[in-house]
């Protein structure tokens, strides 16, 4: 008498299967879900994994940067110093940018560099322009004996301000050589763009304690497309061939994804 082939193998894998893709389904809207999950979403996930684990509260200190708020309390939001020195308040970054346009004006003023170094300041940057006439000679992007002093002393600036710093943007531009005749577009864009790479590595090796973070610099040549001045002059050409540089200082809020506080979590032994 023949035996009857038992199909119970079969069902047996197939419900292995299908426990495994039961559970890549779970796996997948777990991971859906914590992409958009919430603060207090995430602190019931971590105590659920993790008994032991105690949100830690960093506290907010109140204020707004409106008109209405009261004294040093103006923005007052935590973040980390470049040198991992404890944390900065936004009060104190606007007050690192503007002890730096202050110190910037009375290096131009002490140094009698008025014509060829001029400064601004609006919306927490400090923009500072460097003319052609005493940084680079025509059709060259090596910088001269008297350009050396002045970044320097930017560079000294600079350091004593690192922790407040955002991002340093330099921007090198050429004048028209020829007028009603453009230069050749290869040659004045890396023409401008050598001479912004020049200011850039030159302050970065000069920095106090190399306390500059490279990261922080960006460079670029904007050619002869953006001049302040005619070029049917050499006086002209001379204010068109310089290089600018914009320093804007940290938005903190905006660093800690505009929450306004920040939670850790760390676990007890």
């Amino acid at each position: 008498m023949k035996k009857k082939r038992s199909s119970g193998g079969g069902a047996n894998w197939m419900d292995t299967y299908g426990d495994m893709v039961t559970l890549l389904l779970c796996f997948f809207v777990l991971l859906y879900s914590m992409s958009t999950i919430s603060a207090e979403q995430f602190k019931m996930l971590v105590q659920t994994f993790n008994p032991s684990g105690i949100p830690t509260q960093i506290e907010e200190v109140e204020g707004g940067d409106g008109p209405s708020a009261e004294g040093d309390q103006a923005g007052v939001i935590p973040g980390t110093d470049v040198e991992g020195n404890g944390v900065i308040t936004q009060a104190q970054v606007e007050q690192d940018m503007e002890e730096l346009y202050e110190a910037v004006m009375t290096f131009v003023a002490q140094a009698g560099a008025t014509e060829s170094v001029s400064v601004s300041k609006d919306g927490g940057k400090v923009y500072v322009s460097f003319s052609g006439t005493a940084f680079f000679q025509g059709n060259s992007d090596a910088l001269t004996p008297q350009a050396l002093p002045v970044l320097d002393s930017m560079a000294e600036m600079l350091s004593r301000v690192a922790r407040s710093v955002d991002e340093i943007k330099v921007t090198g531009h050429t004048a028209q050589y020829s007028p009603g005749q453009p230069n050749d577009p290869w040659t004045d864009y890396q023409l401008s763009s050598c001479r912004a790479a020049r200011v850039v590595a030159y302050i970065i090796n000069h920095s106090r304690n190399e306390v500059l973070d490279p990261a922080k610099f960006r460079s670029e040549g904007a050619g002869q497309w953006q001049p302040v001045a005619t070029n049917d002059t050499e006086e002209g050409k001379a204010q068109n061939r310089r290089v600018e540089m914009v320093i804007s200082g940290r938005d903190l809020e905006k660093e800690l994804g505009g929450s306004g506080s920040m939670e850790s979590y760390v676990t007890t032994e």
